[in-house]
């Protein structure tokens, strides 16, 4: 009697999880394995698959086993075309992931990042994979809040990737909707009358309102230099996006010994004057400069709450548990001190 509900539960689930995943049918656009162990599949995105940023889905390779199921962060913003993941290797399953993958992929051509990597045009056939979901994450509601304060730890940076894609994504849009509908809003003043223009300032009105969140910040922490060739791309094609200045990232590389410390001061000193002269971070290679050691988490909310007063800042985390009870601790704090509200919001790998 105590084992039949359990079991039933767990038979239904799974059962529930097979006829899912026949429902979504995905094939690999693109395959990347890059250094620090980090490998990034692209898939075709089904017409049926609707997602918010943040969430996650379970992904199953036959190949690896037939049986387990894993759950991996999206990557890729609502409005691509494509569906991505960023897969870590941390165990056995991942471990046979990077192994089945690596046999299909070829070595890279010049100029393109990641050790192997395989495409459509790959001689060899990839392996196949099953997805399930979406399912529910507590970043996919982000849009809740007037300023995103984004920390990751390692691997922990892959939900964020979505939702720093998708926050450009909905902000140019609104821009141009709005432009439209005023553009709208003079062309009616001028022929017709007041009832176009009165519909025209509603629907302005209507997007302002849909519109919240007007700044992110966003802090990726890593042990493993090798870790920026997998991240290079997004931050790069983030930096394109973001032409008005909505996202701050901040890098920081903690196995080298804080600016200002002598041990580290010759590569602080080599890496002002490249970026000063390039654009370019030594460190990272992208156009986002790497601090070393560990932020101080003080002196970011202090910084945050005094240039945001007033507003509501959603703080979400993604790491190992460690850092989750200092940064909780912290909102708990500046909430005493004044009227901006900090809410945090935590996952765990």
């Amino acid at each position: 009697m105590y084992l039949a509900v359990p079991v039933l539960l767990y038979a239904g689930e799974r059962c529930l999880r097979f006829f899912r995943s026949g429902l979504y049918s995905v094939r690999l656009l693109k395959v990347a394995i890059y250094p620090g162990n980090v490998l990034t599949l692209q898939m075709s995105k089904p017409s049926q698959f609707h997602y918010k940023s943040g969430q996650y889905i379970f992904v199953q390779c036959p190949d690896v086993s037939p049986f387990e199921w894993h759950p991996f962060s999206i990557t890729s913003a609502p409005r691509d075309d494509y569906l991505s993941v960023h897969i870590r290797q941390l165990g056995d399953w991942t471990q046979e992931l990077k192994r089945v993958f690596s046999e299909a992929c070829e070595c890279p051509q010049v100029g393109k990042s990641g050790l192997l990597r395989a495409d459509e045009t790959t001689k060899k056939s990839l392996p196949k994979l099953l997805i399930d979901g979406p399912y529910g994450a507590p970043a996919q509601d982000y849009q809740k809040y007037d300023v995103l304060l984004l920390v990751g730890l390692g691997i922990g940076a892959t939900p964020f990737i979505s939702i720093l894609k998708d926050l450009l994504n909905n902000i140019i849009k609104w821009e141009e909707e709005t432009d439209s509908a005023s553009d709208l809003s003079r062309n009616s003043d001028l022929s017709v009358g007041s009832s176009e223009q009165q519909s025209s300032n509603k629907i302005c009105s209507r997007q302002k309102k849909t519109l919240r969140t007007t700044n992110a910040y966003f802090y990726w922490v890593t042990r493993e230099q090798g870790s920026f060739d997998w991240f290079k791309g997004v931050m790069n094609e983030v930096a394109d996006l973001d032409q008005r200045g909505v996202i701050e990232m901040h890098n920081y590389l903690t196995s080298v010994y804080e600016e200002g410390d002598a041990r580290s001061a010759l590569i602080t000193m080599v890496q002002a004057l490249n970026h000063a002269k390039n654009g370019v971070d030594i460190v990272s290679g992208t156009r986002v400069r790497t601090h070393f050691a560990r932020p101080n988490w003080k002196k970011v909310f202090s910084k945050t709450c005094t240039k945001h007063a007033n507003a509501r800042i959603g703080v979400f985390y993604c790491g190992a548990p460690v850092l989750a009870k200092e940064l909780s601790q912290l909102c708990k704090e500046y909430n005493q001190r004044g009227p901006t509200r900090f809410e945090f919001h935590k996952e765990h790998f």
